[in-house]
């Protein structure tokens, strides 16, 4: 039993990497990192979409409460007509 290669990368079942092998991953980060910015682009834009829905909600909710307000004075002067 030889120990002279004990710390060798192969010894651990490590692969050595080819100077292509670099080269493509290289361009597998990149193109990884490509895809992240993309999607955060993209989430950023929904973000907007639901910021700008929830101020519609809001909005509208705003509006119902103040109709319903209306209409309770109205069938409230309609009950004391009677």
């Amino acid at each position: 039993m030889s120990f002279n290669d004990f710390g060798a990368a192969t010894a651990w079942g490590e692969p050595e990497q080819q100077p292509g092998d670099i080269v493509k991953d290289a361009i597998r980060k990149e193109k990884i990192l490509k895809e992240i910015a993309a999607a955060q682009g993209d989430l950023q834009a929904l973000v907007a979409r639901v910021h700008s829905v929830q101020s519609d909600v809001d909005k509208l909710t705003s509006e119902n409460s103040t109709l319903q307000m209306y209409i309770d004075n109205l069938t409230m002067q309609m009950a004391k007509r009677k």
